[in-house]
């Protein structure tokens, strides 16, 4: 294991399908439904990626269409999945930084959704390795999730990460077409709501310090950039089905996919998880820099 990553625990490996393990945690979570698992389907259309208005993909055999799809598909839940491993071990270290019995029970309870939404989302893909070194999301969640900063902690992941996932999962579920995944997305929306009133609440409680500050200001630059230039993933499931793509085709496939109005409306959700915060001096920062204005089609390749 990659101890650098130890808290995040995206290198954490899964047991054997048999392993005694496995059956006590089932016997644990005997409340749960019996989520079979399901074979990687087409649970969001080509409508929920915008795909439909792409000429390419119009343009494509059948098989290539439900290629695409999946790997689209794929991306969205391996990105949920994800997330939701690193709560388990965001949480877990915020019960060792708590300041409050409350607090300390709090983030008890919060580790406990954040493991009991792992386990049912590991359902729905392939048990999958995760490389956090080729993923720039990936990347800057491990950093801060190993982060000794709570302040950077609190705002990062649970005021701006878990208020974003919130209208994120909202959307999965309403759009998503199979019941059970959907009322899935949906059973999570309670807890989620939890984590990012607490985070909210501890953080306006806090005296932001300049170091503080400054390590905010880039995360969330970073962050931001990734959004800025749009549907990333999309494009990268066309071409790994279609092969190699020049720059004026990735252009024109953003545009299609109507990137600046997939960012902008996305930028400004997360703009206003920073209004009704302490942290007025870092959403000025960030607008100087035009961080929550969407990037153009031909500043996204």
């Amino acid at each position: 294991m990659d101890f650098k990553y130890k808290i995040v625990g995206f290198n954490l490996p899964h047991t054997d399908f048999d392993d005694r393990l496995r059956r006590i945690l089932t016997a644990a979570l005997s409340n749960q439904k019996d989520y079979a698992n399901y074979p990687q389907l087409s649970y969001w259309n080509a409508e929920f990626f915008n795909l439909h208005q792409v000429k390419i993909f119009q343009q494509s055999n059948i098989n290539e269409k439900s290629a695409i799809l999946e790997l689209a598909n794929r991306s969205l839940l391996e990105e949920s999945y994800v997330i939701e491993k690193a709560g388990v071990g965001y949480m877990a270290k915020m019960v060792l930084l708590a300041e409050t019995v409350e607090e300390r029970i709090l983030y008890g309870l919060f580790t406990a959704d954040e493991a009991t939404h792992l386990y049912q989302i590991s359902h729905f893909l392939p048990e999958i390795e995760v490389d956090s070194t080729n993923d720039p999301f990936l990347r800057l969640l491990s950093e801060v999730v190993e982060s000794a900063d709570k302040t950077v902690l609190l705002f990062v992941l649970q005021v701006i990460l878990e208020g974003w996932g919130l209208s994120h999962y909202r959307r999965l579920a309403k759009e998503c077409r199979y019941p059970v995944l959907a009322e899935l997305f949906s059973s999570f929306l309670q807890s989620e709501s939890r984590h990012h009133a607490t985070g909210t609440t501890l953080f306006n409680q806090i005296t932001v310090s300049a170091l503080s500050q400054t390590t905010i200001l880039d995360v969330l630059a970073q962050f931001l950039f990734m959004v800025q230039v749009g549907p990333q993933s999309v494009l990268a499931a066309i071409e790994q089905v279609k092969g190699h793509l020049t720059r004026s085709q990735k252009i024109q496939i953003l545009e299609e996919l109507d990137t600046e109005t997939h960012s902008g409306t996305r930028l400004q959700i997360l703009r206003s998880l920073m209004g009704g915060t302490s942290a007025q001096s870092i959403l000025q920062n960030l607008e100087e820099r035009g961080a929550f204005e969407p990037l153009p089609a031909h500043q996204c390749v």
